[in-house]
């Protein structure tokens, strides 16, 4: 589903849920004149514990999709704080490599910046930027070997190239809490219990003798809107809630 727009996603869950409400509301009414209260108040239990049930599970799947988005958020800072310390200790290289070290880590932020703006399923893009990341972290670190073998202290240079080894590693984590989703199959059960408690609550309505239809419309809204959200943390890079290059945009 991440190929999906979310919005598109929440309405064809919406529909799904006033459709299974409505044929709940059709089968309470045909089975209304064999019911008794016996009836009515074991389907109200058995609503509200598939109610909790989705609780349950909307909770779970919100912390993992929050915690998600902290683990981006504090990526993009740590990658941040690794390239600004490679680019300090470039001053530890002799010239004409400490010119030729800050040079390229620039290049590399705005690299960086760049390819924080490409969405994930910008697949080829992404690729290029990945390639071109990897070049430049190359050749950041050829120049650090270099200035290694022409100083006659290489300790400092060691230093230097400690900072990009930190700095090709912050990348990494970055791609690697990037990728990381909630599974589709929570998103599966999620809509299964959805369109289950939707169903359920047409079927209760329709065993009443009175019935109103705001009620349920309105939780199926505020259903729909929590699933939005629950999207949108999982999706970094498109949508309503991105993670912030404050950071990286201070470094440069």
């Amino acid at each position: 589903m991440y190929h999906l727009n979310s919005l598109v996603i929440v309405a064809i869950l919406f529909c799904l849920i006033v459709a299974a409400d409505m044929i709940g509301l059709w089968l309470g009414q045909r089975a209304r004149k064999n019911s008794d209260s016996d009836v009515k108040s074991q389907t109200s239990a058995i609503q509200g514990g598939i109610i909790g049930m989705l609780a349950l599970i909307l909770g779970f799947t919100f912390n993992m999709s929050i915690q998600r988005y902290d683990s981006r958020a504090g990526a993009e800072v740590e990658e941040a704080n690794a390239i600004g310390t490679a680019k300090l200790r470039a001053a530890l290289l002799p010239e004409p490599h400490h010119a030729a070290a800050v040079a390229a880590i620039d290049e590399y932020i705005d690299l960086r910046l760049e390819s924080s703006h490409v969405d994930l399923t910008r697949l080829e893009e992404r690729k290029a930027l990945n390639t071109r990341s990897g070049e430049l972290q190359k050749r950041i670190w050829d120049i650090g070997v270099a200035a290694a073998d022409a100083s006659p202290s290489p300790v400092r240079s060691g230093y230097f190239l400690t900072s990009v080894n930190d700095m090709i590693d912050a990348q990494g984590r970055r791609l690697d809490v990037l990728n990381r989703h909630v599974p589709p199959t929570i998103f599966y059960l999620l809509f299964i219990f959805f369109m289950a408690t939707g169903g359920l609550i047409g079927y209760s309505t329709g065993l009443g003798q009175r019935r109103s239809r705001v009620p349920a419309l309105i939780l199926n809204l505020l259903i729909c809107l929590l699933v939005f959200i629950i999207i949108d943390l999982d999706r970094p890079r498109r949508g309503l809630i991105e993670v912030k290059q404050d950071s990286m945009e201070a470094l440069r």
